[in-house]
């Protein structure tokens, strides 16, 4: 009986620490974002024919709640630093929109960060909670008094991408 304990102790012990490594490995794919790297499942072949700007996306949702199948060309601002599921794209006046990946199916490297994308997918006008924000805040691990600073919800642009590539 002794023996069956001490074997069931050990089996419970390397299942943790096995558990323990593998969450450690949880983070932003690796990756250096080269022109050409497609992520999810990729964009049309006349997509960076067809990409509009950030601008011209907002413009575009002024006049309808939502956009279905819409190629947008802007610059990474921001990844998520704790899995790559979520990043930002500049405007051409300096604003940012953000953007999520379709059903969490992919994620992207920090290296995209300074990087000119194109995206493909999904856009619409949405107010983003409080929570949100600062559960986005912490992922790309800002400070305490940054977090605390967020208390108003944010009307903004928001992209669910199928597909990214890296064109400059």
């Amino acid at each position: 009986m002794k023996k069956l304990v001490f074997l069931f102790s050990i089996l419970l012990a390397t299942t943790a620490i096995a558990q323990e490594a593998t969450m450690k490995k949880v983070g932003p794919p690796e990756g250096k974002a080269m022109v050409g790297d497609v992520y999810g499942s990729g964009v049309s072949a006349n997509a960076e024919k067809t990409a509009i700007t950030p601008k011209k996306l907002d413009q575009k949702l002024k006049k309808s709640a939502k956009l279905e199948n819409v190629v947008v060309k802007g610059k990474v601002t921001e990844v998520c630093e704790k899995k790559g599921c979520w990043m930002t794209v500049e405007t051409e006046n300096n604003e940012k929109f953000f953007v999520k990946m379709k059903d969490y199916a992919f994620f992207v490297p920090t290296a995209l960060v300074g990087k000119n994308v194109i995206l493909e997918g999904s856009a619409e006008t949405k107010v983003t909670t409080v929570n949100e924000l600062k559960h986005y805040a912490e992922d790309a691990k800002k400070t305490q008094s940054e977090i605390d600073a967020i208390t108003k919800p944010q009307e903004e642009i928001s992209f669910m991408a199928s597909g990214i590539k890296v064109v400059h």
